[in-house]
């Protein structure tokens, strides 16, 4: 295919140099309704270019293939079937590939690293999970993606599942054996999905871990906003192979997905595709020798210890890292991630990825340079000099990985939606929690609806925040109180 067009783009220039007049939305009408002040903020051009995709960019049947010639280059440059885009982030997304995998009340097998937009399907649909415990280090206190045996054995355990999703590469970088969980899927006749979506950049590299459709995953789910250069909110999802049907996946989304995607979102894809496949291996060259460099001028500064390839992988934990996250752990300086993360943004205006009890994250892409390298080696540095400014600082209760593992004990549909009340967190434990209780990033529940809570957990939460830690998503978000399932009596 020729990947030089972009259909997407070539689209809204048409548009533009036509001279449509809409009447129809947005009611900015291409910006000349909005305020002198937003336009100032934002830019005419984003209003400009905000039109409707049908009886805009497209004509009122879409008669034109727009869209479809786009989804088709991006689906040739990357290896898949069939792509589609999603303008409501890859949270719409993974959502719609776990409808097309299984139906309320039927079992899919789940790793339980997934994100909490993976706990939202499983509200939104009724599945019942069969949970697949992830590699726990208990040195670093940090887990990677579930082995190919552990799929395996769920798999057998329950026969009737209907098929399995595994979150790689974590937003900590760290991969699944992708190849091996597919053979002993296929073995079993079972589609997988990856919620890959912090790896929309791995097929435009060799260096880079091998993505989930060269692994030969059925469905693929991306952000592309996340490590690619398309704007927030967009996500792609990728389908190979016969165990999923592409009717039965475009329809979830149609029924999950705004009926006002953004034209702009689409733009930003179709752009990034192309710039991908002219320039990516180029780009991520660049990219990947701006990382070596870095990790290793961060590794010279007091107290800092970049996590690699020796740490993450091997027997029992991960099958490979993404080196663009460059995952920093400065125990040594006896403060926490979210202190330090705070503290460099406030007198740095440096922004990291990931901070958790004992490690900070920088998200590096193609559009980082060295510039943007030395801000943040000459802001750790800094923090080095001011780390006594930073303690004491609280500890973090973290649980073993038994103790981090609660009993399912109802559907999370059921405890969601079912009557419940908000409790003291002194009276929690044992209780049947009946929301997400999520530290944030990465977005991996600690807690889920239909689990029965444990001191640990609860105690790992409250020192949690207490030392930094952001519950976005709990009722309480200071977690003093937990919202639970009210008993039956």
């Amino acid at each position: 295919m020729d990947h030089s067009h972009a259909p997407v783009l070539e689209a809204l220039a048409a548009y533009h140099a036509t001279g449509q007049t809409p009447f129809t939305p947005p009611g900015h009408k291409q910006g000349r309704g909005t305020d002198p002040r937003v336009l100032e903020a934002l830019g005419q051009a984003v209003f400009h270019s905000d039109i409707l995709a049908t009886s805009g960019l497209d004509d009122r049947t879409s008669s034109h293939g727009v869209l479809e010639k786009a989804q088709e280059l991006m689906a040739d440059a990357v290896g898949a079937e069939y792509t589609f885009f999603s303008t409501c982030g890859s949270s719409l997304s993974v959502k719609s590939a776990m409808l097309s995998v299984a139906g309320p009340h039927e079992k899919l097998v789940v790793g339980r690293d997934a994100h909490k937009s993976v706990i939202s399907g499983l509200i939104l649909s009724g599945q019942e999970p069969v949970w697949v415990r992830p590699q726990w280090d208990p040195d670093l206190h940090l887990a990677h993606p579930p082995s190919a045996q552990a799929v395996a054995a769920a798999l057998s355990d329950h026969p009737d599942a209907k098929g399995v999703l595994v979150t790689s590469p974590t937003p900590y970088g760290s991969c699944a054996d992708l190849s091996a969980i597919v053979e002993e899927c296929h073995r079993q006749g079972k589609p997988l999905i990856v919620d890959e979506a912090w790896g929309a950049h791995l097929p435009f590299h060799p260096s880079l871990p091998t993505w989930a459709m060269d692994a030969g995953a059925d469905v693929c789910v991306t952000s592309v906003h996340k490590m690619g250069s398309a704007l927030e909110q967009t996500s792609v999802f990728h389908l190979r192979g016969d165990l999923v049907d592409p009717a039965v996946l475009k329809a979830r989304e149609d029924l999950l997905g705004t009926t006002s995607p953004s034209v702009l979102l689409y733009a930003a894809l179709d752009g990034w595709r192309r710039q991908m496949v002219e320039h990516g291996h180029a780009l991520y060259e660049r990219a990947l020798a701006l990382a070596g460099s870095l990790r290793g001028q961060i590794e010279q500064l007091d107290g800092f210890h970049v996590h690699g390839r020796e740490d993450f992988c091997g027997p029992g934990r991960a099958a490979d890292l993404d080196p663009l996250q460059v995952i920093v752990d400065i125990s040594a300086l006896r403060v926490t991630g979210y202190r330090a993360a705070d503290w460099l943004r406030a007198h740095h205006g440096v922004n990291l990825h990931v901070s958790d009890h004992r490690r900070i994250s920088a998200q590096l892409t193609h559009g980082d340079t060295e510039d943007t390298a030395a801000v943040l080696v000459t802001a750790l540095a800094d923090l080095v000099e001011h780390v006594d400014d930073l303690r004491p600082t609280p500890s973090v209760d973290i649980p073993s990985p038994g103790e981090l593992t609660l009993e399912q004990v109802v559907l999370p549909r059921d405890a969601f939606f079912g009557p419940a009340e908000q409790v003291p967190i002194a009276e929690a434990k044992g209780r049947i929690t009946a929301e997400m209780l999520t530290p944030y990033p990465p977005g991996i529940p600690a807690a889920l609806p239909g689990e029965r809570l444990d001191g640990e957990v609860l105690d790992y939460l409250r020192t949690g925040v207490e030392a930094g830690m952001v519950v976005p998503d709990a009722a309480d978000q200071q977690v003093h109180t937990i919202r639970v399932a009210m008993d039956k009596e």
